[in-house]
């Protein structure tokens, strides 16, 4: 009877060893360089665009599936958007849009610390602070996003991604959304 009571406590000490391997949590932050390329009008009138400079963050997992392939979903609180300049105003209008946003990236080792990341985004408007009257905002985005990952120690990692809306910002607006995320984080 000892030796099954030793049996069973040596497999669960080793199935949690091995399972604090697989899975790992996070947080991360970073900057947010966001754009919204598109139509250059708004129901008829002309305007130009500038990126605007904002910010990502939230939690991360990342869970090893092979020596090389591991999944990283991740929940981040993102502000995008875009500061428009129209013709006839005397003022640029700031478009900024907050999303909680849904990524799944695929993780493939090039070396030990270096990956390739790429995967879907879907992401839900949580809230919109605009001088600009985008009527029938959209409240979910859709993206594809691809990057590179760095991770300096075990625990430590930056990374740079490019995220590609799919997906109108507005019904009334011929607009994606397109940001470059450079993130650093701390895996526990």
């Amino acid at each position: 009877m000892k030796k099954i009571i030793l049996a069973a406590v040596l497999f669960i000490a080793t199935s949690a060893t091995i399972q604090a391997q697989l899975v790992q949590f996070g947080v991360k932050a970073g900057v947010n360089f966001a754009s919204q390329p598109g139509d250059a009008s708004l129901d008829g009138v002309a305007f130009d665009k500038d990126g605007i400079t904002s910010y990502h963050v939230g939690v991360v997992a990342e869970i090893k599936l092979l020596e090389k392939f591991a999944i990283q979903p991740e929940l981040l609180y993102s502000t995008q958007g875009a500061t428009y300049k129209f013709a006839d105003a005397q003022e640029d209008f700031k478009n900024e849009l907050a999303y909680l946003s849904i990524p799944v990236m695929a993780k493939i080792y090039v070396t030990k610390s270096l990956s390739l990341e790429v995967g879907p985004q879907a992401s839900f408007l949580v809230s919109q602070k605009n001088k600009v009257d985008f009527e029938d905002a959209n409240t979910f985005d859709f993206a594809i996003n691809a990057g590179l990952g760095l991770k300096i120690t075990k625990s430590i990692f930056v990374q740079g991604r490019y995220s590609l809306g799919l997906t109108d910002v507005s019904s009334n607006a011929n607009v994606t959304n397109s940001v470059v995320q450079l993130s650093a984080g701390f895996l526990f």
